[in-house]
């Protein structure tokens, strides 16, 4: 329960500026009104301006008005309970399951113990993380520059290493010397080793030598940077495709997971990125960061409800410990919360 707790209040944290504006704004709106279909109106439009999106918005208002038509909703002061409830459903939602890069879709998900007392210790993974039958598991991160990609596999990273489990980077944007010194940095503190090849030179040959020395020196847990792109860049988009097929050339199933990086403060453009890179690239999940400097968290929501594919970690914070696994239930609770 102390670890509920303590994982629920990072949360709050990291969503202020949603609660701000969505939940705080919604009591006021409901306050003292009484439930009718002006006051699902002006609440659909606070939903939209929250990010929440077009489509989850309309589900959403859709059963409140089913609901309160049938008579089952009658009060306005029930209505955040009853957001919440089918935000959960829509988060959690079995229907939509991304297809990944091919592998272990039926691997434990358990990544090993956690270390320390139960407040503190880093939480296991979640069940739809994908870890290979045996080692190592490879993780390719992709998605644009400036959504937060590198300090995102730095905090995955850390959370291995918290883990208990050996974690190998291999620097696969070679376009950019900065991303890759930058990496290197962030391996530094974390105690990690990087593979790193030239400038200029091959990603998929990057790829090739991370994943044969993973296998040698036993790694558990091989991450993939890749170049930032955008979906119009081809000769990115095909250099993705090469390091697919060399990882899962010399690691059976690899990579793992696909995790797409997106900016949560880019609203419905962070939905765009992800309906165009599942275009063209196999991906079995999503990293929403700088949740916390964003007063539309619904994003989550939007993207959920707009794509097939499950967010799967959440960034509100800039220190390691600020990357948190998805969870439907807690993310809504902590939206929904009055509390600090």
């Amino acid at each position: 329960m102390a670890f509920f707790k303590s994982i629920l209040s990072k949360l709050k944290q990291g969503l202020e500026a949603t609660r701000q504006t969505l939940t705080r704004g919604l009591r006021s709106l409901i306050l003292g009104r009484q439930l009718d279909d002006a006051l699902i109106d002006d609440v659909q439009r606070m939903l939209l301006e929250a990010d929440v999106g077009v489509e989850a918005t309309q589900r959403l208002i859709d059963r409140a008005r089913a609901d309160f038509k049938a008579g089952t909703l009658r009060r306005s002061e029930d209505l955040l309970a009853h957001l919440k409830a089918h935000i959960k459903e829509l988060l959690s939602s079995s229907a939509s399951v991304a297809v990944g890069a091919g592998g272990a879709g039926g691997a434990s998900a358990a990544a090993g113990s956690p270390v320390g007392d139960a407040a503190s210790a880093p939480r296991i993974l979640s069940p739809e993380f994908r870890l290979a039958p045996a080692a190592p598991t490879v993780v390719l991160i992709t998605g644009t520059n400036g959504a937060g990609k590198t300090t995102s596999i730095a905090k995955l990273a850390h959370m291995f290493r918290r883990q208990n489990k050996t974690v190998l980077l291999a620097a696969c944007d070679t376009f950019r010397a900065g991303a890759v010194r930058q990496l290197e940095v962030w391996a530094e503190r974390l105690g990690v080793e990087v593979v790193k090849g030239q400038q200029g030179g091959d990603p998929a040959a990057v790829a090739f030598d991370a994943c044969k020395a993973a296998v040698a020196r036993g790694v558990d847990v091989l991450i993939l940077d890749t170049a930032g792109r955008l979906h119009t860049q081809d000769p990115l988009m095909r250099q993705l495709g090469k390091i697919y097929h060399v990882a899962g050339k010399l690691i059976p199933g690899a990579p793992h997971e696909a995790l797409l990086v997106l900016d949560a403060t880019t609203g419905q453009n962070a939905v765009r990125q992800a309906q165009e890179f599942a275009r063209f690239s196999p991906l079995s999940g999503l990293i929403l960061t700088k949740l916390d400097g964003t007063a539309k968290g619904g994003v989550v929501i939007a993207i959920r409800q707009a794509t097939s594919i499950p967010v799967k970690f959440i960034g509100t914070g800039e220190t390691p410990d600020d990357l948190q696994p998805f969870n439907a239930d807690e993310f809504a609770e902590a939206m929904f919360s009055e509390e600090a």
